[in-house]
C-alpha cells in the first residue's frame, strides 16, 4: 500500500563562501528524502554534516541554493507561509518560550497568536495543560520550572497551532530518565491518538530505537542512509560477532584489527566486530592464527542503532 507523502525534500543544495577567498563550501549537496503521514522519522547526522541546515530549510529559516521542500505538495520557496501552516517546530530545546511568563500565559499567548478565536482559546489552553500534565504548574513562571517541565511546555506550545507535522530538535536533551520516558510516551500518543507526523533530530540513539519507525542519516551534505530502523538493525545484526579468546592480543594484532575493521572493539580477551563480508570472518581468524591466539568461542552479537550510526558516518567521512 502506497503511503501518503507529507514532506518531499528534493535535491536540496546549500552553499556558503568561505570568509577568506572564494572557496565554496557545500553544506547540502543534493539531499533527497520523503516524510510519510503518521510516522516518527529520525533525522540524524554528526556535527557539521548538514542536518541542521536541512532542518532550517524545512522550517523556512534558510533559503537553499537549489532544490525544493514541498509540504503537502506546496513549495515552501514559492509559498512559504502557506506551506508552513502545516508545520510547527521546537528548535534548540526550550528556547521557544517566554521565561518571564507563566505556563498558562505562554499557552494563552501562542494559542491566540496562532489564530484561535477568543471563544475557543481557553478551551484549547485547558486541553493542552491536561494533556501534558502541566495543570499543577499553570501559574508558575517558566524560569522556575525544571528542564523536563520546560521541554513539555515547549512541545505543548508547538502543538498550540494543531498542525499535522511537528519537527523537534533534541526533544530529550538534558532530561532525566523518568522525564525522558514521559516525553517519549507523549510523542507516541500524538501519533497514535491524533495522527500527527513527527520529525525528530537527536543524538540520543535510544530515543531513535524506541520511537522512530525510519531514519534518515545525513553526512557530508548527503543522505547516506534512508531505511526502516528494524531493517538496519537486522542487516547489521547478521554481520556482528564476538570472539572470546584464551589470552590477550599482541600489539600488532590490535593494530591489524583496528586498521582493517573500524567497527572493532577490543576489551582484554574479547573482540566485538561488525564485518562487511562473510569472508572477513576468516581474515580475522588469520590475524589471530598468526600469533597462535586461542579462540575459545565465536558468537553472534546484538547491535544497536548507535553502532550502526557510527559505522555509517565513518564510512561517509571516508567517501
Amino acid at each position: 500500500m502506497e503511503r501518503d507523502v507529507v514532506i518531499e525534500v528534493k535535491n536540496l543544495k546549500k552553499t556558503y563562501k568561505k570568509r577568506k577567498g572564494n572557496e565554496i563550501i557545500y553544506a547540502l549537496n543534493g539531499v533527497n528524502f520523503n516524510v510519510y503521514r503518521g510516522e516518527i522519522l529520525g533525522l540524524l547526522g554528526p556535527n557539521g554534516a548538514g542536518k541542521t541546515t536541512t532542518i532550517k530549510s524545512i522550517c523556512g529559516l534558510i533559503k537553499p541554493n537549489g532544490g525544493a521542500v514541498l509540504i503537502n505538495e506546496i513549495d515552501s520557496n514559492k509559498s512559504r507561509l502557506k506551506a508552513l501552516n502545516y508545520l510547527s517546530a521546537v528548535l534548540e530545546g526550550n528556547r521557544n518560550l517566554y521565561w518571564r511568563l507563566t505556563v498558562r500565559e505562554n499557552l494563552e499567548y501562542f494559542v491566540g497568536n496562532r489564530g484561535v478565536n477568543r471563544k475557543n482559546e481557553q478551551g484549547r489552553v485547558e486541553e493542552l495543560l491536561l494533556y501534558f500534565n502541566l495543570k499543577e504548574k499553570e501559574n508558575e513562571l517558566v524560569s522556575s520550572l525544571s528542564r523536563g517541565m520546560q521541554q513539555k511546555l515547549a512541545i505543548a506550545v508547538a502543538l498550540s497551532a494543531n498542525t499535522e507535522i511537528i519537527l523537534l530538535d533534541e526533544p530529550t536533551l538534558g532530561l532525566d530518565v523518568e522525564t525522558g520516558y514521559e516525553v517519549r510516551e507523549l510523542l507516541k500518543r500524538l501519533v497514535k491518538e491524533h495522527g500527527k507526523t513527527i520529525i525528530i533530530s537527536t543524538h540520543d540513539m535510544p530515543v531513535v530505537q524506541d520511537l522512530c519507525e525510519r531514519t534518515v542519516i545525513i553526512n557530508n551534505g548527503k543522505v547516506i542512509a534512508d531505511e526502516q530502523v528494524d531493517n538496519l538493525i537486522a542487516f547489521f545484526d547478521t554481520r556482528a560477532y564476538i570472539f572470546t579468546l584464551g589470552e590477550e592480543l599482541t600489539s600488532q594484532q590490535r593494530i591489524s584489527l583496528t586498521e582493517n575493521y573500524p567497527m572493532c572493539n577490543i576489551n582484554f580477551n574479547e573482540i566485538e566486530v561488525i564485518i562487511e563480508k562473510e569472508n572477513d570472518l576468516y581474515k580475522i581468524m588469520d590475524i589471530l592464527k598468526s600469533e597462535k591466539t586461542v579462540i575459545e568461542k565465536i558468537d553472534r552479537s546484538i547491535v544497536d542503532i548507535e553502532q550502526i550510526f557510527l559505522k555509517l558516518t565513518k564510512e561517509g567521512s571516508k567517501e
